[in-house]
């Protein structure tokens, strides 16, 4: 039986078995590459979308817990690199290999969107546990904020 998703913002079926993770349709079913697999085991946070909103690990996530939801990747976030949180990242060189971008990029707009003015200590609690194998937690902190001041240096 075919699942129903909304995926950035397009009603999307798919005949897959339900227990596949989310991770897997977005990327080899629906081609987009944006997320990223790091540890399937919902551990490092490169694979994080958002579902109705709320920053999800989707290689731990069965499709059928998505099934009639609205699922936004890294794709949906913007089509063209403009979203707030992207140009910061950019201007305060966060990224190096790219390969936590994705994740961090959507668990910081959750962030965002529930408290537009977080403290360091909001970053790092909600960051905290995502892992940059570069380690530019530091350049990724200030990106939240410039993010948060509209971008402003």
């Amino acid at each position: 039986m075919p699942i129903e998703l909304n995926v950035n913002g397009a009603s999307r079926s798919v005949d897959v078995d339900p227990d596949m993770p989310l991770l897997w349709v977005i990327r080899d079913v629906l081609g987009l590459t944006g997320t990223k697999y790091g540890c399937g085991m919902a551990l490092c946070g490169c694979c994080t979308v958002h579902v109705d909103g709320v920053a999800t690990r989707s290689c731990a996530t069965p499709v059928s817990a998505a099934a009639g939801r609205k699922v936004t990747t890294i794709e949906g976030l913007s089509t063209d690199g403009s979203h707030p949180l992207q140009r910061a990242f950019v201007d305060e060189q966060v990224p190096q290999c790219g390969w936590c971008q994705p994740g961090m990029l959507m668990t910081a707009a959750e962030l965002l969107a529930q408290k537009p003015r977080p403290t360091d200590e909001d970053i790092d609690r909600t960051l905290g546990d995502h892992i940059c194998r570069c380690g530019t937690y530091q350049r990724i902190r200030s990106a939240v904020h410039r993010a948060a001041r509209g971008g402003a240096a």
